[in-house]
Protein backbone atom coordinates (compact mmCIF):
# COMPACT_ATOMS: atom_id res chain seq x y z
CA UNK A 1 0.00 0.00 0.00
CA UNK A 2 1.62 3.22 -1.05
CA UNK A 3 1.58 6.47 0.83
CA UNK A 4 -0.93 7.93 -1.67
CA UNK A 5 -3.32 5.05 -1.04
CA UNK A 6 -3.01 5.50 2.72
CA UNK A 7 -3.74 9.19 2.34
CA UNK A 8 -6.82 8.43 0.21
CA UNK A 9 -8.01 5.86 2.75
CA UNK A 10 -7.36 8.17 5.71
CA UNK A 11 -8.96 11.16 4.00
CA UNK A 12 -12.21 9.22 4.02
CA UNK A 13 -11.85 8.58 7.73
CA UNK A 14 -10.73 12.18 8.48
CA UNK A 15 -7.47 10.95 10.00
CA UNK A 16 -4.62 13.46 10.00
CA UNK A 17 -1.39 12.22 8.44
CA UNK A 18 1.31 13.32 10.87
CA UNK A 19 4.88 14.02 9.76
CA UNK A 20 5.90 10.78 11.49
CA UNK A 21 3.30 8.80 9.52
CA UNK A 22 4.38 10.52 6.31
CA UNK A 23 8.01 9.55 6.98
CA UNK A 24 6.94 5.98 7.79
CA UNK A 25 5.12 5.59 4.46
CA UNK A 26 7.94 7.27 2.53
CA UNK A 27 10.42 4.75 3.95
CA UNK A 28 8.09 1.87 3.12
CA UNK A 29 7.56 3.18 -0.43
CA UNK A 30 11.33 3.50 -0.89
CA UNK A 31 11.85 -0.12 0.20
CA UNK A 32 9.03 -1.27 -2.10
CA UNK A 33 10.70 0.66 -4.92
CA UNK A 34 13.95 -1.21 -4.31
CA UNK A 35 12.06 -4.52 -4.30
CA UNK A 36 10.30 -3.62 -7.56
CA UNK A 37 13.64 -2.74 -9.14
CA UNK A 38 14.74 -6.34 -8.54
CA UNK A 39 11.96 -7.75 -10.76
CA UNK A 40 12.98 -9.07 -14.15
CA UNK A 41 13.82 -12.17 -16.15
CA UNK A 42 16.06 -13.45 -13.37
CA UNK A 43 13.57 -12.91 -10.50
CA UNK A 44 9.77 -12.95 -10.41
CA UNK A 45 7.61 -11.32 -7.74
CA UNK A 46 7.50 -14.46 -5.58
CA UNK A 47 11.29 -14.64 -5.45
CA UNK A 48 11.65 -10.94 -4.74
CA UNK A 49 8.92 -11.17 -2.08
CA UNK A 50 10.74 -14.05 -0.40
CA UNK A 51 13.97 -12.04 -0.35
CA UNK A 52 12.13 -9.02 1.04
CA UNK A 53 10.54 -11.11 3.78
CA UNK A 54 13.93 -12.61 4.65
CA UNK A 55 15.49 -9.13 4.75
CA UNK A 56 12.69 -7.93 7.05
CA UNK A 57 13.32 -10.88 9.37
CA UNK A 58 17.07 -10.25 9.45
CA UNK A 59 16.63 -6.56 10.05
CA UNK A 60 14.01 -7.18 12.74
CA UNK A 61 16.34 -9.58 14.55
CA UNK A 62 19.02 -6.91 14.53
CA UNK A 63 16.62 -4.23 15.78
CA UNK A 64 15.29 -6.57 18.48
CA UNK A 65 18.82 -7.16 19.79
CA UNK A 66 19.36 -3.46 20.54
CA UNK A 67 19.61 -2.84 24.26
CA UNK A 68 20.62 -6.35 25.22
CA UNK A 69 24.05 -6.83 26.77
CA UNK A 70 24.14 -10.63 26.98
CA UNK A 71 23.17 -13.08 24.27
CA UNK A 72 21.56 -15.33 26.91
CA UNK A 73 19.17 -12.53 27.90
CA UNK A 74 18.37 -11.90 24.26
CA UNK A 75 17.77 -15.61 23.62
CA UNK A 76 15.38 -15.79 26.60
CA UNK A 77 13.20 -13.12 24.96
CA UNK A 78 13.02 -14.93 21.60
CA UNK A 79 9.41 -16.11 21.95
CA UNK A 80 8.18 -12.67 23.06
CA UNK A 81 10.07 -10.99 20.22
CA UNK A 82 8.59 -13.40 17.68
CA UNK A 83 5.11 -12.87 19.10
CA UNK A 84 5.51 -9.09 18.84
CA UNK A 85 6.71 -9.13 15.21
CA UNK A 86 4.18 -11.75 14.09
CA UNK A 87 1.35 -9.72 15.62
CA UNK A 88 2.57 -6.56 13.88
CA UNK A 89 3.03 -8.34 10.55
CA UNK A 90 -0.36 -10.04 10.76
CA UNK A 91 -2.11 -6.70 11.34
CA UNK A 92 -0.19 -4.93 8.55
CA UNK A 93 -0.79 -7.81 6.14
CA UNK A 94 -4.49 -7.92 7.01
CA UNK A 95 -4.84 -4.15 6.51
CA UNK A 96 -3.04 -4.27 3.17
CA UNK A 97 -5.02 -7.28 1.92
CA UNK A 98 -8.25 -5.48 2.80
CA UNK A 99 -7.04 -2.34 1.02
CA UNK A 100 -5.95 -4.32 -2.02
CA UNK A 101 -9.30 -6.14 -2.21
CA UNK A 102 -11.19 -2.85 -1.92
CA UNK A 103 -9.04 -1.22 -4.62
CA UNK A 104 -8.28 -4.32 -6.68
CA UNK A 105 -9.21 -2.95 -10.11
CA UNK A 106 -7.20 0.23 -9.50
CA UNK A 107 -4.14 -1.67 -8.25
CA UNK A 108 -4.28 -4.26 -11.03
CA UNK A 109 -4.38 -1.40 -13.55
CA UNK A 110 -1.40 0.26 -11.84
CA UNK A 111 0.52 -3.01 -12.03
CA UNK A 112 -0.28 -3.32 -15.73
CA UNK A 113 0.97 0.23 -16.31
CA UNK A 114 4.31 -0.71 -14.73
CA UNK A 115 4.95 -3.58 -17.16
CA UNK A 116 7.21 -2.83 -20.14
CA UNK A 117 5.57 -2.73 -23.55
CA UNK A 118 6.16 -5.81 -25.69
Amino acid sequence: MSQDNIQDQNADANIEITPEMQAFYQRADAIIGIANSQLGPEAHSGQVGASLLYAAARYSASVASIGFVKSDDFAKEKDDIIEFYVKQYRQMLSDNLTDYAQNFDKYVQLNQDDKPAE
